[in-house]
């Protein structure tokens, strides 16, 4: 019988003040499938300056890192061994799921001996955000048999009840999309129950390629592949859950700092609330991360002059007030040594029209591509191999 895990996240030996009802926005570093092999592969040497970068730069920022599956190549305990030695550099928490590669010597017993990694299902609360993190390989045969099983089902159900009595926003972790799942009926279920108890976000891994699909109402995220990349850089994505709006953007491990990441308003591709659409004036809100000292932030969002952006202490962000305008939402932070980090959003007005919604738990929701964003509609990775959408 599945236990059911249930925790409140503790940060520098206290926890967190105000958890549940928490202001500040939720901010975690997806770390797209590893696949290691050797020490002197690429892909481990990138899998340390990643986590490098991460300690380095953000952990005083993130909530915690996402290793989303497929973490070794072929489930081998010295592949595994060389993941936690990286992960023996964060001081942030990570999570782990469990991919079909990691069940190729038939079980996951060598992926739960490693450090670090806690037993699946598991919920956890951060900043009043529900986590729910899932295995969809350990029920299956091995490869590409994705399986919740009934137990946990139930166990994700009486989570989502709970979570939703609470008033708490839902967040799921998975390997892969819902539609992926070998069996009809489950695929049928989990979409039911994501729809019932208003998921916010399903973030997972497997594609090997950036990839968003937004039904309307649950934003699906997955990031390309770390070890096997079939397109552009290196990176990892940031994805940021505030007041149910989702920010994402994919960080290329050579971009510098600082990093600018708008968390009100959604970018209209990320519309997945009524409350999300803009009129009038505006409150625009925005992080900033990095590891030096900000010197300004700016935004404006026509072609009128920069406006300054206050920070706030309570929720860690920078706002100001924006008119409504056709054009974009450009935010710009400068830190102290005046190297400047710029972005910008599109946020979704009352005349926008939103795409009809196939809502079936696969890409066919997808936003399309989002180049400057690192979301090249090439779809290079097992997921469609190179096929376009039908």
């Amino acid at each position: 019988m599945i236990k059911i895990e249930r925790y409140l996240i503790f940060k520098n030996n206290s926890l967190y003040k105000n958890n549940v009802m928490s202001p500040a926005p939720l901010i975690f570093a997806h770390l797209g499938d590893l696949h290691i092999t050797k020490a002197k592969e690429q892909n481990y040497i990138d899998l340390l300056s990643i986590i490098a970068q991460i300690e380095t730069e953000l952990s005083s920022q993130l909530d915690f890192v996402l290793l989303p599956g497929d973490n070794a190549d072929n489930g081998l305990p010295d592949q595994y061994k060389l993941v936690a030695t990286a992960l023996k550099m964060l001081s942030i928490p990570v999570y782990i799921l469990a991919g079909d590669h990691d069940m190729e010597q038939g079980s996951l017993d060598n992926m739960y001996k490693m450090p670090k990694t806690q037993k699946l299902p598991l919920s956890v609360l951060h900043k009043g955000n529900r986590c729910l993190f899932v295995d969809v390989c350990g029920f299956g045969s091995g490869g590409p048999d994705f399986r919740l099983g009934m137990e946990q089902l139930e166990w994700l159900e009486k989570e989502l009840a709970a979570a939703a009595a609470n008033g708490e926003t839902i967040l799921l972790f998975m390997h892969v999309f819902p539609a992926d799942l070998k069996s009809p009926e489950e695929q049928q279920s989990l979409n039911n129950l994501l729809e019932k108890y208003a998921v916010t976000l399903v973030d997972m891994g497997h594609t090997h390629y950036n990839e968003i699909a937004n039904n309307g109402q649950i934003i699906f995220t997955a990031t390309r592949s770390t070890g096997q990349i079939e397109e552009g850089p290196v990176g990892y994505s940031i994805i940021t859950v505030y007041k149910s709006a989702v920010g994402w953007r994919f960080k290329q491990l050579a971009e510098p700092f600082p990093f600018v990441m708008p968390v009100w308003p959604a970018d209209y591709r990320l519309l997945n609330r009524k409350n999300q659409i803009i009129e009038g004036e505006y409150e625009a809100a925005a992080i900033v991360l990095g590891a030096r000292k900000v010197s300004s932030v700016v935004c404006k969002s026509d072609l009128a002059d920069w406006q300054d952006m206050t920070f706030e202490e309570k929720d860690q962000l920078w706002k100001a007030k924006v008119e409504v305008s056709a054009q974009p939402l450009t935010i710009k932070a400068t830190d102290v040594t005046g190297r400047p980090g710029i972005w910008n959003i599109q946020p979704a007005t009352a005349n926008y029209i939103s795409p009809k919604k196939v809502k079936d738990g696969s890409d066919a929701d997808t936003i399309g591509i989002w180049p400057e964003n690192g979301i090249m509609g090439t779809q290079l990775g097992p997921n469609r191999n190179g096929k376009p959408i039908s």
